[in-house]
């Protein structure tokens, strides 16, 4: 769904300030001290592979970028890293892992524990069996949408299982299904003792690949408003009456009439029990495809024994997603249930959730509501002029390839000392095929008329060149088929409007008198079918035939991987 800022754009280059994840982590920990963090490479910086898409020919250089990071975590932010992975649904090095290893060691990071390889089981866990060296340095099995299944080279290894990138749904009630299922299925088919959702909050343009598979969706920060789906309150089920630490019990968590449950421990005393009754049809995921099984109600009887045969009453927190019925209920607290002389039955319909625990710290909040929701604003301005951002990019654009961020222009005195300026330099070590040009997207994806304008300074000579654009219909992993209405102005004097990101659908070419290094005003005026655009205010091309896209967002980029300099950003729709 876009790209993020790197802490090292270059080799001379480190920051640790870029973009919101910073922020989110602290975030994070202000809630929960307890909750761990994860490192995971997707993309890397083109220097990490001196000259070559692959980021283990150098394994020294990679370490040494992945440890800048963490050591930059604690040094800027306090805080502590406890996980780092490889290479995102790619595969892996085993000297890397070696060396990645020994250099955390070197660094005094012996805390910091690394797990491989965010793909599929194998094969990794082949190769941890048949190298006793690396298996000394993983400490964790991560696999991708394991479908609630291992395999047994996996098991074999004895190392912990996680499912380190699972979900990916839609957060409706089949999202929140499917979410239930799989937190206890997971362990209860193949022994994962952590799943982690991709994505956590769902902010980011909802047209955009993969909209809405967050656990919650906040995608308008121009009006406030946000929306606790129902996943969220699945997942407090789980993570209300545990922590990170606590421990599974080793029981067949498989219900006679469908369904699971778990139970875990905190090893002083505390039990939770999660229940879960979800139907085929009614939890299916983006990914794998799920075989058919039948849930019915049923009446479940519970046996508590050893140190847990002393419980008295526990705590029942309950949903039910009610689906087209619409009685759904979510997270509601329910009387205690009374455990005698070991024992308790609960019957359980379809579609439900239940948690029994003797923690009574359970808590649904009771939030004021967020604000109505609104479009995104029709007459949009940003003049990029902020001393001290808050953040390192500019809010609402979405950069899909390359990175936009806030620059102080000290060799301008005039107009254009603050500006959004593009610092990716070199295709990246990617890991979804990105564009070659870098675009970012802004504005309602529903806008049909547009007029944009904006200032622009190519900073690269001879084959630099910078683009507006209307009608943008595409991003994300996507990237490369974005089609629109684009408005190129190049250092050598030309111009073009193409119907697509590529340029290769050209509308309309010639001359311009665009100079590098020197500021233009661009303007793109999209009516019906027709377009027009104007430089410094003047009709540069006009009655250009557009047939589709229909509508889209507003964008702004580079033709390739270079410096340049947008300002005064206008788009009136």
């Amino acid at each position: 769904d876009g790209t993020e800022p790197s802490h090292m754009h270059y080799e001379n280059d480190e920051n640790y300030f870029r973009g919101y994840e910073w922020w989110l982590m602290k975030e994070a920990k202000k809630r929960n001290p307890q909750i761990k963090l994860i490192g995971l490479p997707w993309t890397f910086p083109a220097w990490i592979g001196r000259g070559e898409n692959w980021p283990y020919d150098y394994p020294d250089v990679t370490a040494y970028y992945v440890i800048s990071w963490i050591l930059g975590a604690k040094q800027y932010h306090d805080l502590d890293i406890d996980y780092i992975g490889i290479w995102n649904e790619r595969a892996f090095s085993s000297k890397y892992i070696k060396l990645l290893r020994y250099t955390l060691d070197k660094h005094g990071l012996q805390q910091v524990r690394i797990i491989a390889s965010d793909r599929l089981w194998e094969p990794i866990s082949f190769v941890l069996l048949l190298d006793s060296e690396l298996h000394g340095m993983v400490d964790v099995i991560g696999a991708h949408y394991p479908g609630t299944k291992t395999v047994p080279n996996a098991l074999l290894t004895k190392k912990k299982l996680w499912s380190s990138e699972d979900y990916s749904t839609f957060n409706d009630e089949v999202g929140a299904g499917c979410w239930a299922r799989i937190l206890n299925q997971n362990y209860v088919n193949g022994n994962m003792t952590s799943t982690i959702a991709w994505n956590l909050v769902a902010s980011y343009y909802e047209q955009l690949p993969f909209g809405r598979c967050g656990l919650m969706t906040a995608q308008e920060p121009w009006s406030g408003h946000y929306k606790v789906e129902a996943p969220i309150w699945i997942t407090a089920h789980t993570t209300q009456f545990t922590q990170p630490g606590w421990s599974y019990l080793q029981v067949d968590g498989h219900l006679e009439g469908g369904g699971s449950f778990v139970a875990l421990t905190d090893g002083i005393g505390n039990l939770t029990i999660i229940i879960e009754t979800m139907t085929h049809n009614h939890s299916q995921c983006i990914r794998p495809p799920l075989p058919h099984f039948s849930v019915t109600p049923q009446r479940a009887t519970f046996y508590l024994k050893g140190s847990f045969y002393m419980v008295e009453t526990l705590q029942v927190w309950h949903s039910r997603l009610g689906f087209e019925s619409g009685n759904s209920s979510l997270f509601e607290q329910l009387h205690p249930v009374k455990v005698w002389k070991g024992s308790f039955s609960l019957d359980l319909n379809v579609d439900e959730v239940y948690t029994l625990t003797t923690l009574k710290t359970g808590q649904k909040c009771g939030c004021s509501e967020p604000p109505p929701p609104q479009p995104f604003p029709s007459n949009y301005k940003d003049d990029f002029n902020i001393r001290n951002p808050p953040f390192s990019e500019a809010p609402n654009f979405a950069d899909q390839t390359g990175v936009f961020e806030y620059f102080i222009n000290a060799s301008d005195p005039g107009d254009h000392v603050f500006t959004l300026r593009q610092v990716v330099v070199q295709q990246p070590i990617t890991w979804a095929s990105d564009a070659d040009q870098t675009i970012s997207l802004i504005g309602n994806f529903q806008w049909m008329n547009m007029t944009v304008t904006c200032d622009i300074y190519i900073e690269k000579q001879r084959d630099g060149g910078v683009f507006i654009a209307g009608r943008v219909d595409n991003g994300g992993i996507y990237v490369r088929r974005t089609k629109g209405v684009f408005f190129w102005v190049f250092a050598d004097g030309t111009y073009r409007v193409t119907g697509d990101l590529a340029g290769e659908e050209i509308l309309m070419k010639g001359l311009s008198g665009v100079r590098d290094n020197t500021w233009h005003t661009l303007t793109l005026n999209i009516q019906g079918t027709s377009a027009s655009g104007l430089l410094n205010g003047y009709p540069l091309w006009e009655n250009v035939t557009i047939s589709k896209p229909s509508n889209g967002w507003a964008a702004i980029g580079t033709r390739s991987f270079e410096f340049a300099q947008f300002d005064n950003f206008h788009v009136e729709a």
